[in-house]
């Protein structure tokens, strides 16, 4: 049997297609789960005082009964848009530079200590998200929007395009990219969790005779890479989350103001807020993805990553 080629020989092309693909799909099954971590964690914002908890269940109960099965779904094609740059950036990135810094396309790897892979993730996730950063900020904005219909309050856009071109016109340029600090702290939290580890943890299992290189290995990886990047980057995230959801009129002078003024209002435990439907959104997603992206690869001919 041929034997499939390795990253370092496959297009750099069609790598891009398999990951935007991938990422499609799981966007789309998971994007409930990330507008219920969303509302958790504007839940409170900018509010003087502590405000009263509510859980997942919750936000979904309200979501469904006051806009109804299509409000789980508001800000989804921004969010299809950030993925088919943020992703394909990332991991292709991460592909490359760990093979630029192992010197040989035939290792894809392996040998690489834990913190390496990690510190790779990490950087391939920062250059992505500035690039996907306005498309991250139209999504946020739109999934806060749910709130003001559920209140019976005109939503501030009707659409991606519309919430890019208002922001555009008020905010200027430089506001496409408000709270980019924090998203970039988040994504490189992210990636140093969710690449660094699913690339190691699927390499030990297959290693250690745990598994093949198959969908139980990418499973189990795709579980513990989730709950390492979960974990990392939640503070980070509700940060960026509060950020990019400001207008004009804003709470917060700068992340630390937001960080400081959420522990201080809300205790040290809202750092967290979310924490759950973010883990219970990347575990699927990750493994949807994973799998997709894996699956795609072989069909490619090309081999796993």
């Amino acid at each position: 049997m041929e034997r499939s080629r390795v990253a370092g020989e496959a297009p750099t092309g069609t790598r891009i297609l398999l990951a935007s693909l991938s990422a499609m799909v799981a966007e789309s099954v998971t994007f409930p789960i990330d507008l219920t971590k969303t509302r958790m964690q504007l839940h409170g914002s900018g509010s003087a005082t502590g405000t009263h908890r509510i859980g997942a269940i919750g936000v979904v109960s309200e979501i469904a009964r006051k806009e109804g099965v299509s409000g789980l779904y508001k800000g989804l094609s921004p969010a299809i848009i950030r993925h088919m740059f943020y992703t394909p950036i990332r991991i292709i990135g991460y592909e490359n530079l760990k093979g630029f810094i192992v010197g040989s396309e035939t290792n894809n790897g392996e040998s690489l200590p834990l913190a390496t892979k990690a510190l790779v993730g990490g950087f391939s996730g920062v250059i992505a998200q500035v690039v996907a950063s306005p498309a991250d900020l139209v999504k946020v904005r739109m999934q806060a929007d749910g709130r003001l219909v559920s209140q019976g309050l005109k939503p501030r856009y009707t659409g991606p395009v519309e919430a890019f071109t208002k922001i555009l016109q008020s905010e200027g340029v430089k506001g496409l990219w408000k709270g980019v600090l924090p998203n970039i702290q988040r994504a490189f939290l992210v990636n140093m969790g969710e690449l660094a580890c699913y690339d190691h943890a699927k390499h030990f299992v297959i290693d250690k005779k745990i598994a093949e290189d198959n969908i139980f290995a990418h499973t189990l990886a795709s579980i513990m890479s989730g709950l390492a990047s979960t974990t990392l980057s939640c503070p980070a995230d509700v940060v960026k989350t509060r950020m990019m959801n400001q207008g004009e009129n804003a709470v917060y002078r700068n992340s630390y103001d937001c960080l400081v003024k959420t522990v201080r209002l809300e205790g040290i435990r809202a750092l967290w807020k979310g924490f759950f439907p973010t883990w219970a959104r990347l575990g699927p997603w990750q493994f949807v993805f994973w799998v997709s992206y894996e699956k795609f690869r072989q069909l490619a001919g090309i081999s796993s990553f």
